[in-house]
C-alpha cells in the first residue's frame, strides 16, 4: 500500500500519510515523488477546491527516521554531497510540492507533528488539532539544524521569537499551548477532527473555485514579494475575475438571496 492515500471525495482531496506502524516517518525514499506527483494531480483537476492532509493511526507525523539516521542508511548514506542531492530530491521535492498546492490546504493534525511532520503541517493554509496532537521543532535535540526550510516556514506561520524557542529549546508543545499560539486555529476532541475538517473544507468550497485559487496564490506571494508587486498582481488578477461567469453568478446569487453556483468559468 502506498506511504501516501489519494482519496478524493467530490472538490476535496484527501492526502493521508501512512506509515502509522513507525508514526509515519517522511523523507524516506520515494516520497519527493509521491508527494510531487499528489500535488500535480491536484492542480490538474479543475474539480479539486480543497485537500485535507492528515496521518493514519495515532500520529500526524513524528519526522524523519531516526533508526535510518543512526544506521547513516537510505537517505542518510554516503557523504556530504550524496546527502545533500537526497535532501534536493526527496525532502525538499516533497516540501515544494505542498507548497505548491494550488488550492487550500487544511492538515487535520491527529497525534504528534515533531521535526519535518510539524513543518509539513505549518505548510497547509489552515490547520485542526486533535486534543492529543503534539508539535515540534527538535531539530537541535538530534543533532541538526532544520533542513526542511523550517527557518523559513515555522517563522512565518507563529512569528519569529515563539519558532526560535521551539528551535533553540528543542521543546514540545501541547495542542492548546499551540493554539494560544497561533500555530492552529482549532483544537477538538481526537474522534471528532476528520469530520470538524470536512466541514472546514465543505465551507472552503463554496467560494468560487478560480478566484479561491488566485487569492492562495496572492497570500504566497505576499510573503516575499514588495507591496507594489502584489498591487500590480491584484489588479491583473482582479481584471480576469472581473470577467468570469462565476462572479456574475455570485452577484446574481447575492442579490437574490441565495447560495451561488459556481462552475469554474
Amino acid at each position: 500500500m502506498s506511504a501516501l492515500l489519494f482519496d478524493k471525495s467530490g472538490p476535496v482531496v484527501t492526502l493521508t500519510i501512512n506509515r502509522p506502524e513507525a508514526r509515519n516517518p517522511l523523507g524516506e525514499e520515494g516520497d519527493g515523488e509521491l508527494f510531487a506527483e499528489a500535488a500535480r494531480r491536484i492542480n490538474e483537476d479543475r474539480e479539486v477546491r480543497c485537500v485535507i492532509l492528515t496521518g493514519a493511526g495515532k500520529a500526524f507525523s513524528a519526522g524523519g527516521n531516526l533508526k535510518a539516521m543512526r544506521a547513516r542508511s537510505g537517505g542518510f548514506a554516503g557523504g556530504g554531497v550524496a546527502i545533500r542531492e537526497r535532501y534536493r530530491g526527496g525532502i525538499h521535492r516533497m516540501v515544494r510540492a505542498v507548497w505548491g498546492i494550488e488550492v487550500p490546504v487544511i492538515a487535520a493534525v491527529n497525534g504528534p507533528a515533531i521535526g519535518l511532520g510539524n513543518d509539513m503541517a505549518c505548510l497547509a493554509d489552515l490547520r485542526l488539532a486533535a486534543g492529543s496532537a503534539i508539535f515540534g521543532a527538535t531539530f537541535l535535540k538530534i543533532g541538526l539544524i532544520p533542513g526542511d526550510g523550517g527557518a523559513w516556514i515555522l517563522p512565518r506561520t507563529i512569528g519569529m521569537a515563539r519558532a526560535a524557542e521551539l528551535f533553540f529549546t528543542g521543546d514540545t508543545i501541547d495542542a492548546a499551548t499551540a493554539l494560544s499560539w497561533g500555530l492552529v486555529s482549532k483544537v477538538v476532541p481526537d474522534a471528532a477532527l476528520m469530520d470538524e475538517a470536512r466541514a472546514l473544507a465543505a465551507r472552503v468550497c463554496r467560494q468560487p473555485p478560480d478566484v479561491l485559487r488566485m487569492t492562495k496564490k496572492l497570500m504566497r506571494e505576499g510573503q516575499g514579494v514588495s507591496f507594489d508587486t502584489i498591487m500590480e498582481m491584484s489588479a491583473a488578477m482582479q481584471s480576469l475575475a472581473h470577467l468570469t461567469a462565476d462572479h456574475a453568478e455570485a452577484v446574481n446569487a447575492f442579490f437574490e438571496k441565495r447560495p451561488g453556483i459556481y462552475r469554474g468559468e
